[in-house]
């Protein structure tokens, strides 16, 4: 059964301090009603230590929960629930200052205009602050293989480069070590003239790269790699019917497209369109050459004797061209020839964009640096820099590959 909790004997009076007797009730001395107080503790520790664990085997004063035990602990002072310790820290990622402080959640860096260096460039390609169109990826590109070279720039004033060129160098069959290069203009009133340039670039200078190992003829590779631009090109037009439904009259993306492949003793071009190779000497005394005839209104007219070259290309409707690679062009005619040059020099490989500052083969030997065989990139960027000095009204693309020392019997070009 239940019992009341007993009554610990009082060793003195709480009110005169006099000595009483266990079993008092009150004191003798003053009459203080003793039953009401308190029974004194034994000791500090029961003092300290008045909570019991409602949890773990530590019983008070017996030293598992004394001072300098951690909360939770078994015999831990004050009242304890039954749950698991809880870490000092928890696994979670640091706050961002930045949100702390109110601030938004971090993004990506913001381009900073080149003309200016001050104002942020928006998602349009444009700064904020002056409003100067900011260089894309094509605007200026050059690159290297090898012995051969190009450089490719939007120009001063068109919106972008619709010009691209693929360069590389392999070996034939025989060990005999060949460089390639292939240059192409999109056609700018042809929807996607870009994309169409780079599809064309691309697989002419992937197929030449992997049928010359393999012993196809170089001439017969440039006239596979031109035929396979053009199929690259023509797929750009097969776009899903409600494409043509929004703009239905919008054209077949086309370029034109002009390659060159430098082997030992022999050099072969291919084009369709009017960009152009260029041959050029080492020895400025010795006749330079154009390599190619354009498609273009221009170029029948001369050949039909109706006017001079100056006459015809003088004419507004002189860069009509009459060949390109494209779903809406005419027959494709691949032009390709060859040439045993019997001395050291560089092949030229260009859009108008350059030839229409040094049309002539003898301007072109003019501009093209002394050294344009030994150091090609150099001598590509030379001839983009006449070109923006010039006015650089279109796309320029220039491709240096060097033609070595003929072996011996070679014939000339």
């Amino acid at each position: 059964m239940s019992q009341m909790p007993q009554q610990a004997a009082l060793p003195k009076c709480p009110s005169c301090t006099e000595p009483v007797e266990p079993g008092d009730l009150y004191c003798g001395a003053c009459g203080y009603d003793l039953s009401v107080v308190p029974a004194a503790p034994q000791d500090q520790d029961q003092q300290d230590h008045p909570t019991l664990t409602m949890t773990g085997s530590g019983a008070p004063g017996d030293g598992t929960g004394g001072p300098g035990d951690g909360a939770g602990q078994a015999g831990g002072p004050g009242v304890r629930f039954d749950r698991p310790a809880e870490p000092d820290e928890y696994p979670l990622q640091a706050p961002d200052p930045r949100l702390a402080a109110g601030g938004a959640a971090p993004a990506d860096p913001a381009q900073v205009c080149v003309a200016c260096r001050a104002g942020r460039v928006d998602g349009d390609g444009y700064c904020e602050n002056c409003g100067h169109a900011q260089p894309r990826e094509r605007d200026h590109v050059e690159r290297e293989s090898g012995p051969v070279a190009a450089v490719s720039d939007r120009g001063l004033r068109h919106h972008r480069n619709e010009d691209a060129f693929a360069v590389g160098h392999t070996t034939l069959p025989d060990g005999t070590p060949a460089a390639v290069a292939i240059v192409c203009d999109g056609v700018s009133s042809a929807t996607r003239p870009d994309d169409a340039s780079l599809a064309a670039s691309q697989v002419a200078g992937d197929l030449l790269l992997a049928a010359l190992p393999r012993g196809t003829h170089p001439q017969q590779a440039m006239h596979e790699a031109i035929v396979a631009a053009a199929q690259a090109v023509n797929a750009l037009a097969e776009e899903p019917a409600t494409a043509r439904e929004h703009a239905p009259h919008q054209n077949a993306p086309a370029c034109t497209i002009v390659g060159a492949v430098v082997t030992s003793g022999l050099l072969v071009v291919g084009w369709v369109g009017d960009s152009r190779a260029y041959w050029v000497p080492t020895d400025r005394g010795a006749p330079p050459a154009r390599l190619t005839e354009d498609d273009s209104w221009a170029a029948q007219m001369v050949a039909a004797g109706l006017m001079s070259e100056a006459e015809a290309y003088a004419d507004e409707r002189a860069h009509a061209i009459t060949g390109w690679l494209g779903a809406d062009a005419y027959e494709l005619e691949p032009h390709t020839a060859s040439f045993k040059p019997d001395r050291p020099g560089a092949v030229v490989v260009c859009t108008d964009g350059l030839w229409n500052y040094a049309e002539t083969a003898e301007e072109m030997s003019e501009v093209v640096p002394a050294d344009a065989a030994a150091r090609p990139l150099h001598g590509a960027r030379v001839l983009v820099g006449h070109a923006l000095d010039g006015g650089g009204h279109d796309n320029v693309t220039v491709a240096v590959l060097p033609f070595p020392a003929p072996p011996q019997g070679a014939g000339s070009a």
